[in-house]
Formats: C-alpha cells, sequence, structure tokens
C-alpha cells in the first residue's frame, strides 16, 4: 500500500510533522500520499488552517483529498488490479471522491466502470447514486443484472420510456447502450428505438422483496440491567442473550428486557455485553445542560485495566459506579464502557401531534 495515516491519539512528533508539511508543500508522491499527509497532521491536532498555511491545500481540497484516498485504500484493500490503482493516481480524486456513498466492495467494482468508461467527476457521482437507486428495489429489474453498467442503463431506459420528445429520447436511449454491461440489458434499452410507437402493457408488480444491505440496518439486541444505582451482582446476574442467522432471531430468556442498538463498531465488538441506565448529570464528566437518561453498554468480558477507557466498578458496597482511573482500582472491576449513548432529541415535539402548526 502506499501509506496509511496517523493512528487516532498518536501524535505526530515535531520533526516527523514538519517533514510532513515540507512534503506536502512541494507536493511530493500522488494525491493518494497527500490525502493521507493531510489526514495524519489533523488527527494529530493540525487546523486545517494551519494545514493550509504551511502547504497551500485548501480545507475544501484537504477534504476531498481525505476522503478520496479513503476510498482508493478500500479499493486496494478490496484487491483492486494494479492498472486499476494506476488509474486512480492519474490522477482521479474528484472521481473517487464521487464513490465515498458506496461500500467497498461497490467504490472497487465502480471504479472499474469509471475507468473503462472514462468518467468524468459528474458521471461517477450520477454512477454512485444510481448503484444505490438500484440495490433498493425490491427486486433487480427483468433483463438488468446487478453490474454498475447495467444500473446506469436501467436509469437512462426508464428515464427513456417516460420522454415523449424524440431527442431527448434518442439520448436517453444512446446513453443506456453505452452504459449497458450485459446482452439482456443492450437488448431492453434497443428495444426502446422499436418500440417508439407500441402501445403501454400492463405488467404485473415487482415483488415486494427486501434483502439486509446494511449491517446498520440489522439491530442489535442487548440485555438491560435496569438503572443505576444497581448492584454488582445484578450486572452479572445478567443472561447473556444471543441472535441466530439468517434472520437474528433471538431466544430472550425469562424477565430479561432488551433494546435495540445500531451495529456500530463498539457494539459488535462487544463479547459479553449488558445495558444499563443513568443520568447526563451523574456521569463521572457530567453532561452540560438539561439532565436526561443516557444509556450506557459495558463489556462484562473487558475485565483489563487502561487508562484510554472508563469502567464500571463495584464499590465497597458493592453497588455499581462508573469512573476513570489513572492506575489500576483496588475495587473488582465488572466491565469496561463501550458507549455512552444519549436519546433520540425531537426539537418540538407538539409538531409530532399538531402538524397544522408546521410552516408550510
Amino acid at each position: 500500500m502506499i501509506g496509511q495515516p496517523q493512528s487516532a491519539g498518536k501524535k505526530l512528533s515535531e520533526e516527523a510533522a514538519a517533514d510532513l508539511f515540507r512534503s506536502l508543500l512541494h507536493k511530493e508522491g500522488t494525491w493518494v500520499d497527500w490525502g493521507i499527509g493531510c489526514q495524519t497532521l489533523q488527527k494529530s491536532g493540525y487546523s486545517t488552517m494551519e494545514i493550509f498555511e504551511k502547504t497551500g491545500f485548501q480545507g475544501s481540497h484537504q477534504n476531498m483529498i481525505i476522503v478520496a484516498s479513503q476510498v482508493y485504500q478500500s479499493i486496494e484493500g478490496n484487491g483492486g488490479s494494479a492498472e486499476l490503482l494506476e488509474y486512480c493516481r492519474g490522477p482521479r480524486s474528484d472521481v473517487l471522491y464521487e464513490l465515498r456513498i458506496l461500500n467497498n466492495k461497490q467504490r472497487a467494482i465502480a471504479a472499474q466502470v469509471a475507468k473503462d468508461k472514462n468518467l468524468e467527476f459528474d458521471d461517477a457521482k450520477e454512477l454512485a447514486k444510481a448503484m444505490q437507486h438500484f440495490l433498493r428495489l425490491p427486486q433487480i429489474p427483468d433483463g438488468f443484472t446487478e453490474h454498475p453498467g447495467d444500473a446506469m442503463a436501467y436509469q437512462a431506459w426508464r428515464a427513456a420510456k417516460q420522454k415523449k420528445d424524440l431527442p431527448s429520447r434518442t439520448r436517453l436511449i444512446a446513453k443506456g447502450l453505452r452504459f449497458a454491461h450485459s446482452d439482456s440489458a443492450r437488448k431492453k434499452v434497443e428495444q426502446l428505438l422499436t418500440d417508439l410507437s407500441a402501445a403501454p402493457q400492463k405488467a404485473a408488480p415487482l415483488l415486494p422483496l427486501y434483502r439486509y444491505e446494511d449491517d446498520n440496518d440489522v439491530p442489535a439486541l442487548l440485555p438491560v440491567a435496569g438503572t443505576l444505582p444497581l448492584s454488582a451482582e445484578t450486572i452479572t446476574a445478567v443472561n447473556a442473550i444471543e441472535q441466530q442467522e439468517p434472520f437474528n432471531v433471538v431466544q430472550v430468556p425469562a424477565e430479561t428486557s432488551v433494546v435495540p442498538l445500531p451495529q456500530w463498531q463498539s457494539v459488535l465488538t462487544a463479547v459479553d455485553p449488558v445495558v444499563f441506565f443513568h443520568q447526563t448529570d451523574q456521569l463521572p464528566q457530567p453532561i452540560p445542560g438539561k439532565p436526561e437518561p443516557i444509556l450506557v453498554l459495558i463489556d462484562r468480558a473487558k475485565l483489563e485495566w487502561n487508562d484510554n477507557s472508563y469502567f464500571a466498578i463495584a464499590d465497597s458496597d458493592g453497588m455499581v459506579q462508573l469512573g476513570w482511573f489513572a492506575e489500576p482500582p483496588t475495587a473488582q472491576i465488572i466491565g469496561q464502557v463501550l458507549l455512552f449513548m444519549r436519546p433520540k432529541k425531537i426539537f418540538d415535539e407538539n409538531n409530532l401531534y399538531e402538524p397544522w402548526q408546521m410552516d408550510d
């Protein structure tokens, strides 16, 4: 790989930062190196303005090449060919930036289409949106495949069918033929050339078929211990639950409450998770503002102290306490805190019940 950005929390030395500023000023390497360099400096605490003053990279340009370099690294990590990676470094930072909305696998395929079709950034943006829209359809339309080229061809085919004037219809047909990847998709688009005067026929509706495409769409169900104050025994006595594939069926033990959380990285890494509730003004670092409930997720399997995390411990009375400890605590560690989550904020609850008060 070309390189990796500095890990979060690891600050560059002044000498390393100076070398990186010099390298960026002279634009050494490729735009991928520049993006990784800007990201490394930002993670080390340097502001976008300071980076601009020392390198000439404006804030908007920093953002673009940082995001584009992350897309590049995901393509490289998914086995992108040397030829494709050379094209991406060509430079194609503006094209790769538009592919940021896709997942890692989709990015590599889309980049290959961008290379084969010699796309500019506006076409790449349309391609990424077409891929996302295509995958949200209940089922793949007849004659088309999941290939990004067919996704673009489908969008052109669908738009062409709705056009009445011949020039616009012809341009869309030409666009569909340009991108069509499969022979069946090409035939569907070509059929529009001979169906200009054909009467529309009623077709059966698509099946209401869906598939989970993103792990965050599938909530993780975690056991709930209750609301502090709680005893340490209460926390340790909560039964663990497991989700069974492929539809994440959960067998909930008797008298066990569960709460759904998105499958964030901190949630997925939990080995023996349990949730309880607290108040924002009673945290180890109280949150300013009106007190409100807060969800606390701990992992009971992580009992080894470190000074980068908060922990739940059992105090001398056997009650649960939360805290950060500069040194290993003498009290029993019950689990490591993985996240604190505030409830979803509704700015004006009355609008949910009185829509007539909302502005036009």
